[in-house]
């Protein structure tokens, strides 16, 4: 069944409705634009039903704003009526270059306040929404997963936070610890893998890739990330290989136990190109450190993925390895906010996830499993042969 016939069968749960915050506008709006031609392109007998009412329009985004007084505070408001609608909430809590200005003084936009702006616009619903869906990709806290000593549990009271309001179902992708679902353990929490996105825009960018078990391997940077290497390297039919880090647990520094050394574990890399998967690059440190280390076992080109490339500490670190021939392409998102420096590197290789979102949200407005959007294996499999026949990818 082709993907725009399979929501026929189901009556949509409410009218559409789709809020981009302001952190999140340019991929709402990328968004809305697929939404819209989804439905346009779809002809089915029950579209003059009342159930359909409002199914095919101009667009689907609601517009909201989130205004500042003198002081900092703000509150939200939603400029149209929201009752008995399906509405999803799309924010990126990472976007930076937002600010506001608190007696006078110019202030960037932290992760804590577009939490609070997610919860303004949920309250300004007012309960009147039939269903309410977050779109977060970038989590709230999730770096914040697990206690260790007498520390709080962020990610776990924002989640239980959320669901307190009325939001029924959260999507975010690549949790860093997808275990953080067990703080709400009733409600809907799907993470998604952006995997053949990833596959889609090297194989695109790069023509002469020989994706065998001879001329490529998969390797997570640390242990925590083995689960994505082992699932992509299986797809591909690859080797995958691991480094761990060892610590210095007498210290601490910035909140953590500094890195001595990166151990690898895994078969030989010479003569191979190697893809380092990860969930983000934060300051790219951990990143370039395996990348030199691959090097020294004489890897062919190395490809850095992550699904959020939040770039913390610039791009100079990149610029110079890529410089030096430790890395050869960056592969990132456009989940979290992206630097017009970061779009204009010649290395840096964009995935674009609004045409994906906009799939998931048309199934789960349709109450249809979203199943084969969350395993996108025969894809994979479907696209990396045509890659190896010539075709287009």
């Amino acid at each position: 069944m082709q993907r725009n016939q399979k929501n026929y069968e189901t009556i949509p749960n409410g009218t559409l409705g789709l809020i981009a915050m302001d952190s999140c506008r340019e991929l709402g709006e990328k968004v809305d634009k697929y939404l819209i031609k989804f439905r346009t392109e779809r002809k089915h007998e029950h579209e003059n039903d009342i159930a359909f009412r409002g199914y095919q329009r101009d667009s689907y985004m609601l517009e909201t704003y989130t205004p500042r007084f003198g002081t900092g505070e703000a509150k939200g408001t939603i400029k149209s009526s929201v009752r008995g609608y399906d509405l999803f909430i799309m924010i990126d809590v990472t976007n930076y270059s937002l600010t506001y200005s608190v007696s006078g003084h110019t202030n960037h936009m932290s992760p804590d306040d577009h939490y609070q702006d997610l919860k303004r616009i949920i309250a300004a619903a007012g309960g009147k929404a039939r269903r309410i869906t977050v779109i977060m990709p970038f989590l709230y806290e999730s770096r914040q997963h697990r206690r260790t000593g007498r520390e709080s549990l962020d990610c776990a009271l924002a989640l239980q936070e959320l669901t307190n309001m009325g939001v029924d179902n959260i999507i975010t992708f690549d949790a860093h610890d997808p275990r953080v679902q067990n703080a709400i353990p009733l409600k809907g929490f799907e993470t998604v893998q952006p995997a053949y996105q990833f596959i889609k825009g090297i194989c695109r960018e790069v023509k002469d890739l020989k994706i065998d078990n001879d001329h490529m391997m998969v390797i997570s940077p640390d242990e925590g990330g083995t689960n994505r290497a082992v699932y992509l390297a299986s797809v591909l039919g690859l080797d995958m290989g691991m480094f761990y880090k060892r610590r210095d647990y007498s210290k601490i520094v910035d909140g953590r136990n500094p890195i001595v050394a990166h151990e690898f574990l895994g078969s030989s890399v010479e003569g191979k190109d190697v893809l380092i998967i990860d969930d983000m690059i934060s300051s790219g440190d951990s990143m370039i450190d395996v990348a030199t280390e691959l090097k020294k076992r004489k890897a062919n080109r190395i490809f850095v993925i992550a699904t959020f490339g939040l770039f913390t500490n610039g791009l100079e670190k990149f610029d110079k390895a890529v410089e030096e021939g430790i890395i050869y392409k960056v592969v990132t998102t456009n989940l979290t906010y992206q630097t017009p420096e970061l779009l204009s590197k010649s290395y840096y290789i964009n995935c674009d996830m609004s045409k994906y979102i906009a799939y998931i949200i048309d199934t789960l407005n349709h109450d249809t499993s979203i199943s084969d959007l969350l395993n996108p294996y025969d894809r994979i499999e479907s696209l990396v042969k045509k890659y190896k026949a010539g075709e287009e990818v």
